[in-house]
């Protein structure tokens, strides 16, 4: 199954069905030519914890980029800064939206296989997240959406590209419900409150 949308300047697509289907849930998330597959699995078994462990692991591969690892052995290395923050920041946006009483432990994985260079992972791997949530059998609250904004040029722009970013004067990546706004996140160059408030509003119409 495949669904598609327009979203910014570029189309988004989502697909199940052909890949990781021992998973809970799986979805293959293109948003032009960066590819995240996000699987999510829960424990079956009953747990007796007094905490919901959740874990959010969002990775880029060097060859989704073209290159082969300079480490010993070409491994992979320890996820960097950047991939921690966009753990986090799914992390942030979910975790809120499973029951209260709910414990299994349960895992998501975001593995980023192809990078266009241009556009950035991180709204792809939450959108693909939430779409394997909804389509598996743990109980989840959503679905969410996510989008970044940015202002360039007294323009607010969605999904802007890593050149359009480094130019940017605000950068925000707001995820949210359809009713709600879940979490913002980012920074700008000394922007008035009310042009924030704006980029909040702009984020949540386009979500």
């Amino acid at each position: 199954m495949k669904v598609e949308m327009q979203l910014g300047g570029e189309q988004l697509s989502i697909e199940t069905g052909k890949v990781a289907q021992q998973a809970d849930g799986a979805v293959w998330v293109q948003y032009g030519g960066t590819v995240v597959l996000v699987t999510v699995v829960a424990e079956t078994r009953e747990s007796d914890l007094d905490f919901f462990p959740l874990t959010v692991d969002y990775r880029e591969r060097a060859y989704a980029a073209g290159r082969i690892p300079t480490v010993y052995g070409r491994r992979e290395p320890r996820p960097g800064t950047g991939e921690q923050l966009v753990s986090r920041l799914i992390d942030h946006c979910i975790r809120p939206l499973f029951p209260k009483d709910f414990k299994p432990e349960v895992q998501i994985l975001c593995n980023v296989l192809s990078s266009d260079q241009v556009h950035p992972a991180d709204v792809p791997a939450l959108i693909g997240t939430s779409a394997a949530l909804c389509i598996s059998d743990i109980p989840f609250n959503g679905p969410v959406g996510a989008i970044t904004v940015g202002k360039l040029d007294g323009k607010s722009i969605v999904n802007p590209s890593y050149e359009q970013l480094e130019l940017a004067e605000m950068e925000l990546f707001v995820s949210g419900k359809a009713d709600a706004v879940m979490s913002v996140e980012g920074g700008g160059h000394e922007t008035p409150e009310d042009e924030v408030i704006d980029a909040i509003i702009f984020a949540h119409e386009q979500i």
